[in-house]
């Protein structure tokens, strides 16, 4: 399985007031709010989302990705890998041999799940996918499009989180471990992430 992140969160969408003020409060942060410290507090911020989401799942800010798969794991139901799902933009089938399908809408819906949200055919199975092909799955995701509709937990994780890499940024191993706050506010988000159609069949 290949995952593509098609579209990055905008900048103007990343909570860098947020991260100014926590600095500055708790740390007696005093940076000049020049453009150079703003650029700087974006990239800890994208560091820190690209961590949460990695050890939840979840994605913050929606955006689009692409999914690249060698066949369905299931042809009763692909489960996506990441949540909040929004839409099933298009799923297309490559032969192999440089022709590529899209499948019609109607042979497929999208059954929306926190933790794994699947696709399902309409029909008895999805479309076969030919022996030397692939098959690619175009979706929207994330909880919002701006940093107010981030759940609070998942949030504050994020500049706590943003906030310790600040501090060890001339200490490239402080990355590695989650502090004990940030684990402790996204654990009720962590889930077994699997793409296994086996798991779908026993969780019906």
């Amino acid at each position: 399985m290949m995952l593509i992140e098609e579209t990055a969160p905008a900048a103007e969408a990343l909570p860098v007031a947020a991260l100014r003020g926590h600095l500055r409060l708790a740390q007696g942060f005093d940076g000049p709010d020049d453009a150079a410290e703003t650029a700087a507090l974006a990239g800890f911020l994208r560091a820190a989302i690209a961590t949460i989401e990695g050890r939840t799942g979840k994605v913050l800010l929606k955006r689009r990705f692409r999914m690249q798969l060698d066949d369905w794991r299931d042809r009763l139901g692909q489960a996506l890998p990441l949540a909040p799902v929004h839409a099933v933009e298009r799923i297309e089938i490559d032969d192999g041999s440089g022709t590529v399908t899209a499948l019609p809408p109607e042979g497929w819906r999208l059954m929306p799940d926190m933790q794994r949200p699947v696709i399902l055919p309409t029909g008895v199975v999805l479309p076969h996918v030919p022996r030397l092909g692939s098959v690619t799955v175009t979706f929207l995701a994330g909880f919002a499009d701006d940093w107010q509709g981030v759940p609070p937990d998942l949030a504050q994780a994020v500049i706590l989180l943003a906030a310790r890499y600040h501090d060890d940024r001339s200490h490239e191993d402080g990355r590695h471990a989650l502090p004990f706050g940030v684990s402790a506010l996204i654990e009720r988000w962590r889930a077994v992430r699997t793409l296994a159609g086996r798991g779908l069949r026993e969780g019906r």
